[in-house]
């Protein structure tokens, strides 16, 4: 091998080392996240959050193998982010409050608002909404619930392997949002759980949901007003409503559904 080619190959192997060196990771458990599943780590994964974002390059937040109680509805806003490229790899679980009182009335447990570029990988979130569902079926006067997840005013989303349970509401809502990929998704609720929809995407443009598995007791899928370019294909529904088309946008309206 020429000196010349040893000079690139150098050239590109301390490129690489410089690029990853750069590429900040922030692990929850080391900002006092503890996954016992009773101590509340929402603060932990703020501040994961809050950290990534600062980072002048792409930044990874690392959820490892446990189960971490987010007790509160949290949201991770992007509107002072500089970062576009966030990844959030989870191996763990996150659970919310085992009394539906805590986030019943709050609409939302996780969400992520006016961000762009983020893509989370794995993990599964566990809203442990089998108790409002029994209070709903009783007829008392109980909570509305809250969404699992909701990405809403955001761009360039990714969410890919994530699996949902016993959402108290809506598992996953796309609201507003521009260029959003769902794949390789799991979403599971009991077949008889009240208004808990898979897949909500509303006023957003550029959706593509694939490859997912969606067992609940409302629509797997539903779709919403002002909705435009989305693409479903691949999806196992059951139980569920199947796929429901809502008030759709006046001015214009595209979708293609494969299944």
């Amino acid at each position: 091998m020429s000196s010349s080619v040893l000079t690139l190959v150098s050239m590109i192997f301390l490129y690489e080392s410089l690029l990853a060196s750069a590429t900040p990771t922030y692990n929850v458990v080391s900002l006092g996240a503890k996954g016992d599943g009773k101590t509340d780590s929402s603060k932990a994964f703020l501040s994961a959050w809050d950290g990534a974002c600062g980072s002048a390059y792409p930044a990874t937040i690392y959820v490892p193998q446990g189960t971490y109680l987010i007790s509160s509805k949290t949201i991770f806003v992007g509107d002072i982010c500089k970062n576009t490229a966030i990844t959030v790899h989870i191996d763990g679980t996150l659970v919310a409050p085992s009394d539906y009182n805590v986030l019943g009335n709050s609409f939302n447990w996780i969400v992520f608002e006016n961000v762009n570029g983020v893509s989370i990988y794995g993990g599964t979130l566990d809203a442990q909404g089998t108790a409002l569902w029994a209070c709903k079926a009783s007829g008392k006067n109980c909570p509305a619930g809250a969404t699992t997840l909701e990405f809403s005013n955001s761009n360039n989303i990714v969410v890919s392997g994530l699996t949902s349970l016993n959402s108290q509401m809506f598992h996953i809502v796309i609201n507003s949002c521009n260029s959003v990929k769902l794949q390789g998704m799991k979403v599971s609720a009991a077949g008889n759980s009240p208004n808990t929809d898979g897949i909500h995407v509303a006023g957003s443009s550029g959706v593509t949901i694939l490859s997912s598995k969606i067992a609940t007791g409302d629509d797997c899928i539903s779709v919403g007003p002002g909705t435009t370019n989305l693409w479903i294909e691949s999806i196992a529904c059951g139980p569920g409503h199947g796929i429901s088309i809502g008030s759709l946008g006046k001015d214009y309206l595209r979708i293609e559904c494969k299944m």
